[in-house]
């Protein structure tokens, strides 16, 4: 039961939505074409068991590794109070 402003199952539509989110970006960064040789990063050779496991790569496992770590996420804050929606 939602109260105030909020209608029925406004809590489940914003979990949807930031699953929904999360999903679509994770598929924007997936890579897509032809694999590259060598690194677009360091230029290292890419070893072709992981050209071929994953198609579109572009970077070797250390490069794609550093890339990992500086994920961010979304910065939509879908639990803003009723006071912060009045402003």
């Amino acid at each position: 039961m939602a109260g105030g402003w909020a209608k029925d199952g406004a809590v489940q539509d914003q979990i949807d939505d930031t699953i929904a989110d999360a999903v679509e970006l994770a598929r924007s960064r997936m890579a897509s074409g032809p694999s590259a040789t060598f690194c677009d990063e360091c230029g290292e050779p890419i070893p072709e068991p992981r050209r071929l496991a994953l198609p579109g790569v572009r970077t070797c496992i250390e490069c794609q590794s550093g890339r990992d770590v500086k994920v961010s996420h979304s910065t939509i804050n879908r639990r803003g109070s009723k006071d912060s929606q009045l402003r």
